[in-house]
Protein backbone atom coordinates (compact mmCIF):
# COMPACT_ATOMS: atom_id res chain seq x y z
CA UNK A 1 0.00 0.00 0.00
CA UNK A 2 1.50 3.31 -1.10
CA UNK A 3 1.44 5.89 1.88
CA UNK A 4 0.33 9.80 1.55
CA UNK A 5 -0.58 10.88 4.62
CA UNK A 6 -3.02 10.03 7.91
CA UNK A 7 -5.87 11.86 8.99
CA UNK A 8 -9.02 11.24 12.03
CA UNK A 9 -12.35 12.52 11.05
CA UNK A 10 -15.08 12.74 12.63
CA UNK A 11 -18.87 11.92 12.56
CA UNK A 12 -21.83 13.25 14.60
CA UNK A 13 -24.92 10.61 15.15
CA UNK A 14 -27.49 11.68 12.70
CA UNK A 15 -25.00 13.47 9.91
CA UNK A 16 -24.18 12.01 6.72
CA UNK A 17 -20.78 12.44 5.54
CA UNK A 18 -21.97 11.85 1.59
CA UNK A 19 -20.90 11.49 -1.14
CA UNK A 20 -17.53 11.80 -2.77
CA UNK A 21 -15.00 10.06 -4.79
CA UNK A 22 -11.07 10.78 -6.21
CA UNK A 23 -9.74 9.94 -9.57
CA UNK A 24 -6.48 8.49 -8.41
CA UNK A 25 -6.43 8.22 -4.25
CA UNK A 26 -7.04 4.98 -2.64
CA UNK A 27 -9.01 5.34 0.96
CA UNK A 28 -8.12 2.85 3.92
CA UNK A 29 -11.02 3.76 6.43
CA UNK A 30 -10.76 2.23 9.91
CA UNK A 31 -13.10 3.00 12.61
CA UNK A 32 -11.41 3.25 16.11
CA UNK A 33 -13.96 4.49 18.26
CA UNK A 34 -18.15 3.84 17.62
CA UNK A 35 -19.54 2.24 14.77
CA UNK A 36 -19.65 3.33 11.31
CA UNK A 37 -21.66 2.85 8.45
CA UNK A 38 -19.97 3.19 5.18
CA UNK A 39 -21.59 3.09 1.62
CA UNK A 40 -19.86 2.48 -1.70
CA UNK A 41 -21.26 3.17 -4.69
CA UNK A 42 -19.52 1.90 -8.16
CA UNK A 43 -20.02 3.71 -11.25
CA UNK A 44 -16.63 2.78 -12.99
CA UNK A 45 -17.96 1.38 -16.86
CA UNK A 46 -15.52 -1.28 -16.87
CA UNK A 47 -16.27 -2.68 -12.76
CA UNK A 48 -17.67 -5.74 -12.72
CA UNK A 49 -19.41 -4.20 -9.66
CA UNK A 50 -20.85 -1.61 -11.49
CA UNK A 51 -23.87 0.05 -10.09
CA UNK A 52 -24.10 -1.66 -6.83
CA UNK A 53 -24.18 -0.34 -3.80
CA UNK A 54 -22.41 -1.90 -0.52
CA UNK A 55 -22.92 -1.28 3.05
CA UNK A 56 -19.87 -1.68 5.53
CA UNK A 57 -20.40 -1.72 9.48
CA UNK A 58 -16.99 -0.29 10.55
CA UNK A 59 -16.18 0.15 14.74
CA UNK A 60 -15.69 -1.81 17.62
CA UNK A 61 -18.06 -4.85 16.75
CA UNK A 62 -16.13 -5.18 13.37
CA UNK A 63 -12.58 -3.90 13.48
CA UNK A 64 -11.64 -4.28 10.22
CA UNK A 65 -10.15 -2.15 7.09
CA UNK A 66 -11.86 -0.93 4.49
CA UNK A 67 -10.47 -0.35 0.94
CA UNK A 68 -12.22 1.83 -1.24
CA UNK A 69 -10.84 2.19 -4.81
CA UNK A 70 -10.54 5.34 -6.69
CA UNK A 71 -13.40 6.47 -9.05
CA UNK A 72 -15.96 4.74 -6.05
CA UNK A 73 -18.44 6.83 -4.21
CA UNK A 74 -18.53 6.61 -0.77
CA UNK A 75 -19.82 8.32 2.65
CA UNK A 76 -20.29 7.43 6.18
CA UNK A 77 -22.60 7.94 9.03
CA UNK A 78 -22.02 7.48 12.73
CA UNK A 79 -24.36 4.34 14.10
CA UNK A 80 -25.64 3.44 17.42
CA UNK A 81 -26.21 7.26 18.56
CA UNK A 82 -22.60 7.80 19.42
CA UNK A 83 -19.60 9.39 17.12
CA UNK A 84 -17.81 7.66 15.16
CA UNK A 85 -14.24 8.20 14.46
CA UNK A 86 -12.56 7.03 11.43
CA UNK A 87 -8.91 6.95 10.42
CA UNK A 88 -8.02 7.37 6.77
CA UNK A 89 -4.88 6.54 5.59
CA UNK A 90 -5.79 7.33 1.45
CA UNK A 91 -2.05 6.91 -0.87
CA UNK A 92 -1.42 10.65 -2.09
CA UNK A 93 -1.01 13.96 -0.35
CA UNK A 94 -3.49 16.17 0.01
CA UNK A 95 -2.87 19.08 -3.24
CA UNK A 96 -4.76 22.38 -1.93
CA UNK A 97 -3.97 23.67 -5.40
CA UNK A 98 -5.71 20.46 -7.32
CA UNK A 99 -7.70 18.40 -4.67
CA UNK A 100 -8.20 14.88 -5.83
CA UNK A 101 -11.88 15.21 -4.65
CA UNK A 102 -15.36 15.08 -6.56
CA UNK A 103 -18.48 15.51 -4.36
CA UNK A 104 -22.20 14.98 -5.23
CA UNK A 105 -24.99 15.40 -2.78
CA UNK A 106 -25.92 12.80 0.08
CA UNK A 107 -29.33 12.80 -1.50
CA UNK A 108 -28.22 13.15 -5.42
CA UNK A 109 -30.42 10.97 -8.05
CA UNK A 110 -27.57 9.35 -9.45
CA UNK A 111 -26.51 6.99 -6.80
CA UNK A 112 -29.41 4.32 -5.97
CA UNK A 113 -29.33 4.89 -2.16
CA UNK A 114 -31.19 6.12 0.67
CA UNK A 115 -29.97 7.13 3.66
CA UNK A 116 -32.94 6.99 5.53
CA UNK A 117 -33.57 4.48 8.84
CA UNK A 118 -35.05 0.77 7.35
CA UNK A 119 -36.93 -0.59 9.88
CA UNK A 120 -36.90 -4.43 9.43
Amino acid sequence: MKFGQAYVTACYPGVIKAWHSHKVQWDHFVCVSGMAKVVLYDPREESPTRGLVNEFHLGYLNPVLLKIPPLVYHGFTAEGGSTALIVNFPTELYNYQSPDEYRLPYNDPSIPYSWEIRHG
